[in-house]
């Protein structure tokens, strides 16, 4: 296995990016993604990292995927039913 390009060093400096979050960095929302890392480590650390890299230095350095813990707020569950009810039939 190659050795990682990112040092302890620059780990914690990404860390800290990644603490002040995706919408500091200009994305419009609040969420994290591999190209959007990588795009912030090829930035603030200039090194170039392939997504897969990205994945591994991120599971290295003990972060892992995430899913939604719950449903979001603006969630209109009588709109979905009749979407379901209504929209998919056709759709489908």
């Amino acid at each position: 296995m190659c050795r990682p390009k990112i040092g302890p060093e620059q780990f914690a400096v990404l860390e800290a990016e990644l603490d002040k979050g995706p919408i500091a960095h200009g994305w419009p929302d609040q969420t994290w993604t591999l190209a959007r890392i990588q795009a912030v480590i090829r930035r603030r650390l200039r090194v170039s990292l392939s997504i897969a890299a990205v994945y591994q230095t991120m599971r290295r350095g003990g972060w892992s995927r995430q899913a939604p813990a719950r449903r979001a707020l603006e969630r209109d569950d009588a709109a979905v039913a009749s979407w379901m009810k209504d929209t998919w039939p056709r759709v489908e």
